[in-house]
Order: structure tokens, then C-alpha cells, then sequence
């Protein structure tokens, strides 16, 4: 399970420290894309080919998700750290979460997250406030 919250440093190559709990859970070989919500979807391999085969069930008639299949797919990249951890963030996926110097690289149970910082605090400001009564909906789902 990909857990925590980690803050590191983009390099003027765009590259990013990968975690080393996070990269054992990620394996050696991973994808990155664009996620919600102004941050990045890592996934491993494995991962990749799972939520892949869900997604090929979309209509091809659901203009909406075609549209966001296109962006998900157009956007991925795989991506292999090297070897002091770190992996290239393409300039346009930086772009998406305008991260310019720090990141907040956080694992949401089955995917990585990154984050430009300034992003991660004012989604985490915004969702703080809203976690207590998110739970109690799920805890009404059986959750």
C-alpha cells in the first residue's frame, strides 16, 4: 500500500526524487500522467493495466470521457528513476500542476500523487475542512 507524505525539490531538469518506500510499491518501471485536481497519477505497471482495462469499457458515445481518456493517455509517460532516485517530470505535466521548484509527493493507496507545493497546501487546507463530514458519509455507506 503507497502511503505518506514526502516534500522534495525539483531540479532545473524538472527531475524529482521518487521516495524509496514509494518506488518499492511503484516497482522499478512506472507511469505518470495527469490526475485531479491539479496534481500528477503515478502508477505502477500493474496498476496502469488494471485502471487501463477498466477504462476500455467507457462508451465511445460518452463525449465527456473520451475526452478525458484522450488528455489521460496523451499525457502518460513511463518513467524509470535514476540511479539517486530521482525521475523527469516532462515539462508539460509540470506545467499542469505548476510546480516550478518544490513538490509534495504523497501515496494514496493504490497511486502516487505529486504535487507543486502550493497546490498540495491549498487543496489540504480546503479538504481539512471538509474531512470530518466525509467520513461520516462514508461511515453511513458501511464504509
Amino acid at each position: 500500500m503507497l502511503i505518506g507524505t514526502y516534500n522534495h525539490n525539483l531540479d532545473a531538469k524538472g527531475r524529482v526524487f521518487m521516495p524509496v518506500k514509494l518506488r518499492e510499491g511503484l516497482g522499478e518501471h512506472f507511469i505518470v500522467t495527469k490526475g485531479v485536481g491539479k496534481c500528477l497519477f503515478v502508477f505502477s505497471l500493474e496498476e496502469w493495466e488494471r485502471f487501463s482495462e477498466k477504462l476500455k469499457n467507457v462508451p465511445i458515445s460518452n463525449v465527456a470521457a473520451q475526452n478525458f481518456l484522450r488528455m489521460f493517455f496523451a499525457n502518460a509517460c513511463e518513467c524509470e528513476p535514476d540511479k539517486q532516485g530521482r525521475i523527469l517530470i516532462p515539462q508539460r505535466l509540470r506545467e499542469y500542476i505548476a510546480a516550478e521548484k518544490e513538490a509534495v509527493i504523497t501515496g494514496v493507496m493504490n497511486r502516487v500523487e505529486i504535487w507543486a507545493k502550493e497546490g498540495w497546501e491549498a487543496y489540504s487546507e480546503q479538504s481539512d475542512s471538509e474531512y470530518e463530514e466525509t467520513l461520516a458519509q462514508l461511515a453511513e455507506l458501511g464504509i
